[in-house]
């Protein structure tokens, strides 16, 4: 399905006028409304190809029909997000389940939507038809070295797939670890584990770079081999430059303070990315912002201050994308949400009287600084997000323009109600 820019300006005009209303009265609560807006306008998040389909859960999937069923139809719906809320101008591939067939092709039709191609992702933590060797006792940690050998070549088989496509970035996410005590040798399996991604690590060209991601449990309970942010530190700060820990919301223990993590990992120049979402219980893969709407703007407050410190590009110097699973939601509605709430929490945070936390902060005023980060979250954004969308010629309100053309529907018509989602 195509949505033609005739059908976002029939959805403007309509809204137009109330937008314009709300803009006025939240321009005049916020000092720096131009250049929030400008920054909005420059901010993409990418958006993973598995998120397209229906995820579900160990008990039960719920498919919604229309999903894409190949590469090419994972781009095509990519495009429509980007189409609708011009802030999705990114895709991120899973190897093995978006191999191309024809990289000039691909290229060609992500070109078509305004797309680049963000970080690749490899998949060591699922035995392929023609894998000669299992990943049960885990991957690069693995005591048979055939085994070590076999992930590091996919590894760098997924860094050729990128190569050609013009990514210029790998994300390793590892479910190594252990269920039982005594079943693995903790300090052998780091030992294992580095020799590896040095392997890979070498294989990188000189313009990419490593994200390695880290989750606390599951699909291991007893150990995981890069468990939290102090063990993806270690191992990155070891191989290198090129080198960085990526956060995944959802990897973390109940409680965790995310945001001081973010701040610490940027201060060390080892802060790769991010993988947005929103948990109650473990890795949920929730909408982002759906449960914790405070605690992605506080994360989103360490993140301007930090970057700004180190004069870093909020667009370009960090890695950023969801990571979600839909079981009962549209998952295209469900990603015009998680965008929309990420950039209201980045919008909150470019908002804050930063001259004035930081005098509060200096003079220990606990107060006054709770009431500066406050005022900011509190402060109704959302007119400046859709007044970035509406510059860029995007749609007012994404969510309420997918369904007034039943986008949903018409891919059922288009691919059938029967369809899964590669890799999925």
């Amino acid at each position: 399905m195509i949505i033609g820019s005739n059908h976002i300006e029939s959805h403007n005009e309509g809204l137009l006028k109330k937008h314009q209303n709300k803009l006025v009265f939240t321009a005049s609560e916020i000092d720096n409304t131009e250049a929030v807006i400008q920054k909005l306008i420059d901010f993409q998040i990418a958006i993973p190809s598995w998120a397209l389909g229906t995820g579900g859960t160990r008990f039960g999937r719920f498919a919604g029909g229309g999903e894409p069923r190949s590469i090419e139809e994972k781009i095509e719906d990519v495009g429509l997000l980007h189409k609708l809320n011009n802030a999705s101008g990114a895709i991120s591939l899973h190897i093995p389940w978006d191999i191309p067939q024809d990289y000039k092709a691909i290229k060609a039709l992500a070109s078509q939507h305004n797309l680049k191609f963000d970080a690749m992702n490899s998949n060591t933590f699922q035995d392929q038809a023609d894998s000669e060797h299992t990943y049960k006792y885990g991957s690069l940690q693995n005591v048979n070295k055939a085994v070590r050998k076999q992930a590091i070549a996919h590894n760098i088989e997924v860094i050729k797939h990128g190569i050609e496509l013009g990514s210029e970035s790998l994300t390793i996410w590892l479910a190594d670890g252990s269920n039982f005590p005594g079943q693995l040798n903790f300090r052998k399996a780091y030992q294992n584990t580095l020799e590896s991604l040095e392997e890979i690590y070498d294989a990188l060209p000189s313009n990419w770079k490593l994200f390695l991601e880290y989750k606390c449990a599951e699909p291991n309970f007893y150990s995981t081999t890069v468990a939290d942010w102090g063990q993806s530190y270690s191992y990155v700060k070891k191989l290198g430059d090129k080198a960085q820990t990526l956060v995944d919301l959802g990897h973390h223990l109940p409680n965790a303070n995310i945001e001081q993590i973010v701040s610490l990992l940027l201060m060390e120049n080892k802060l790769g990315g991010f993988h947005f979402n929103d948990s109650k219980y473990g890795d949920d893969d929730l909408t982002a912002g759906a449960l914790k709407p405070y605690q992605l703007f506080l994360i989103f407050n360490e993140l301007v201050e930090g970057m700004d410190a180190r004069g870093m590009n909020h667009a370009k110097d960090l890695g950023w994308m969801i990571d979600a699973s839909h079981n009962i939601k549209d998952p295209l509605e469900d990603l015009l949400q998680s965008v929309e709430a990420i950039m209201i929490a980045y919008a909150q945070a470019l908002s804050v009287d930063r001259k004035a936390l930081e005098k509060a902060q200096e003079e220990n005023d606990v107060v006054k600084a709770q009431e500066i980060l406050q005022n900011a979250f509190r402060t109704d954004v959302r007119a400046l997000v859709a007044e970035a969308r509406l510059r860029s010629g995007a749609a007012l309100n994404p969510v309420e323009l997918y369904r007034s053309l039943a986008v949903r529907k018409n891919l059922i018509g288009e691919r059938g109600l029967k369809t899964l989602a590669t890799g999925l």
